[in-house]
């Protein structure tokens, strides 16, 4: 059994380590049931789980949760609406989440993807500063898309 302090009491009786919690106002709680002989000790539980619950608050506010915004581009895409398009990019990933660069091909644009493929790598090239390629330019159906992430120096959350 463990004491309030935190020393060692040696092996005690479960009546007499109830008394003892009882005189100190505390709880007798089971730390180790499965261990010979089981360890026990006296704390109050009340706190305790206030303090836990405390810490895994704490831990979810610290922990920064990273989303994937996705940019759509054509694959004749004008040069100033492309830089449009890449400066609403380095913001997303200037904040810390992920980016996917996406191009959906329309009607017989298709038998010609690399136009689209040097677009998003045109793309991959303006933010190789700040980001860098998590994947690289597929095909999926009618649409060819790459990911991008922050660099891990770079994030600001």
């Amino acid at each position: 059994m463990i004491s309030i302090a935190g020393e060692q009491l040696g092996i005690i009786k479960r009546d007499e380590a109830l008394k003892m919690a009882e005189a100190a106002d505390m709880d007798l709680v089971l730390i180790s049931p499965t261990a010979k002989p089981p360890v026990a000790k006296i704390m109050d539980y009340g706190k305790y789980r206030y303090d836990q619950q405390r810490k895994e608050k704490d831990n979810r506010k610290k922990q920064a949760t990273v989303e994937l915004k996705e940019i759509r581009f054509s694959p004749t895409i004008d040069e100033n609406d492309f830089q449009t398009k890449l400066r609403n990019a380095r913001k997303f990933i200037e904040k810390g989440n992920k980016v996917k660069a996406s191009i959906r091909f329309k009607g017989r644009a298709i038998t010609h993807k690399e136009i689209g493929q040097r677009v998003l790598d045109h793309f991959a090239d303006e933010v190789k500063d700040i980001a860098n390629v998590e994947q690289k330019a597929k095909m999926d159906g009618r649409s060819m898309f790459l990911v991008v992430a922050p660099l891990a120096d770079k994030k600001k959350n």
